[in-house]
């Protein structure tokens, strides 16, 4: 199972450094990313890349991507100045959260920052009063939350007509209208979706540049691209190839420029969280089903487990027959319950004190792990070459 995810090399690499340290912790293997962003670029080689620094903020990693010539995506003035400290210039950043606080945008703006993202009136608003003249880019709603593990729509965007209000707004108050930004999802399995969505900014760009004379510049299509857990997914030429066909198809006459926000695809397979087996218990003589507790949780980094949306593979080392289980956490919360109703096999001889190791946990573990619910400290993270 462990090869299905890495090679013998990569496994030997994590494996050699983890027995050397106490759980839980996640290793981040950066190698893995640097691969990742070398197959965006050539499978996308008319994009730029904007790294969502929420999916994994560790200054390596950020360090990493630097060097490598990727943009960043922030989404708070405190990521910002992180990005900023590394030594990212702000021309390479954008500020993609359409939630901020009008000081907050005057802030970005002071230090740089000359495109943001909007899906308001008010929010349009405060960017045209504290940040003059911007280029602002406009997220539309997205229809495809039942194929995305994590979805992402209804917080963010709107309906395209009340985008064409704002970009005809936003051109009246003296600021740049640039583009239009969507995201179909986290973690989305249906690669139809970026066909819907293209289609919806194309409807938008021609509707503008015929009625109105505004000529955007830019699609944003945001994250989305698949890491690798326990579902099926196509790989990443293959989105790449089908997403391809459906700008070319919508845009024949020449395509904008093109801009994608990675985050799960760039980090996610090049992590893996190390936990321990603190206790294992049935709840009555005749029960079917072992409860494990681990020494991580929900509230230590694995909340996309929330709903069992993320299905992360779970690796250990025992071998022999195996029972199914419920896999919890240590905290004394009744919501610290990773997987109930997915089934999890574990070997009978599984005992207090085995390692478990959560396969594809580079993303969203440490950026969401807790500081100090029930007295647990944050998830320490370990950056390996």
């Amino acid at each position: 199972m462990i090869f299905d995810y890495m090679n013998r090399k990569e496994w030997n690499k994590v494996k050699n450094f983890a027995d050397k340290h106490e759980t839980p912790f996640l290793v981040i293997d950066l190698e893995k990313i640097k691969k990742n962003y070398e197959k965006l670029q050539k499978f996308f080689p008319y994009a730029k890349q904007y790294y969502a620094v929420k999916a994994n903020p560790g200054n390596e990693v950020i360090e990493l991507l630097r060097d490598l010539g990727s943009n960043f995506d922030v989404a708070s003035i405190f990521e910002l100045d992180k990005v900023l400290d590394l030594g990212v210039s702000p021309d390479r950043i954008s500020y993609g959260n359409t939630i901020k606080k009008s000081e907050h945008v005057k802030y970005a703006y002071n230090k740089g920052i000359r495109i943001f993202a909007t899906d308001s009136e008010s929010d349009l608003r405060n960017i045209a009063v504290v940040a003059p003249k911007s280029k602002v880019f406009f997220r539309i709603l997205t229809e495809s939350s039942e194929t995305a593990d994590w979805p992402l729509s209804r917080k963010f965007g709107c309906h395209p007509d009340m985008i064409i209000d704002l970009v005809i707004l936003a051109s009246r108050l003296g600021l740049e209208p640039y583009g239009i930004s969507f995201h179909v999802g986290s973690q989305q399995h249906d690669i139809g979706a970026w066909d819907s969505a293209i289609s919806k900014v194309k409807y938008i760009f021609n509707w503008l540049s015929e009625h109105e004379g505004i000529e955007l510049k830019m699609i944003n299509m945001g994250g989305g691209f698949p890491a690798n857990y326990l579902s099926k997914t196509n790989t990443i030429d293959v989105y790449a190839r089908e997403i391809t066909r459906y700008l070319k198809e919508d845009f024949s006459e020449g395509l904008p420029e093109i801009i994608l926000e990675p985050g799960r695809s760039m980090v996610g397979d090049s992590g893996v969280l190390v936990s321990e087996v603190v206790l294992i218990s049935r709840k009555a003589r005749t029960a079917l089903v072992r409860w494990v507790y681990t020494d991580v949780g929900k509230f230590s980094g694995l909340i996309e487990t929330l709903d069992e949306s993320i299905k992360y593979p779970v690796y250990c080392e025992k071998k022999g027959e195996t029972e199914e289980v419920i896999i919890a956490g240590p905290t004394c919360d009744s919501q610290d319950i990773m997987y109930e109703n997915t089934s999890y096999q574990f070997p009978l001889n599984l005992a207090i004190g085995d390692r478990l190791y959560w396969l594809t946990t580079g993303a969203y573990t440490s950026s969401y792990s807790a500081i100090e619910f029930n007295g647990f400290p944050p998830l320490k993270t370990y950056f390996i070459k």
